[in-house]
């Protein structure tokens, strides 16, 4: 993955290192704040809960919904403290892909045994 995707790459490592540090079953917001402070030390640009501007048959529904994380203005974040990931991350993930017209997204479950289960990359195919 480091070859064809760099900024994913990352951003995986930034994530197991707050993985390594504070271990499953905190809150996904002390992961947010963790992993935010994390990609921050490592020189990338991010931001949080990035509102979503909705239409729905041409009228403007205002904001939406929000990104968790939003990293160098094209990976987006969506992180997670769950028992297990179900399909229906997946497709928030991928909604969220389509309305904002990004390319990557890296779904992220910090409440595993073994963290290499909790990543998932997730492409629009637009």
């Amino acid at each position: 993955m480091k070859s064809r995707d760099p900024l994913s790459y990352r951003v995986i490592g930034c994530a197991m290192e707050v993985y390594n540090t504070l271990g499953p079953g905190l809150l996904e917001a002390a992961y947010e704040k963790a992993l935010i402070h994390e990609m921050q030390l490592n020189g990338l640009s991010v931001v949080s809960q990035v509102p979503i501007e909705m239409s729905y048959k041409g009228v403007n529904l205002g904001e939406g919904l929000r990104l968790d994380l939003l990293v160098e203005n094209s990976l987006i974040i969506e992180l997670k403290s769950v028992e297990e990931l179900k399909p229906v991350h997946y497709k928030q993930l991928l909604t969220y892909l389509k309305l904002t017209n990004k390319r990557t997204g890296l779904l992220i479950n910090f409440n595993v045994n073994d963290f290499r289960d909790g990543i998932k990359r997730v492409i629009n195919g637009y």
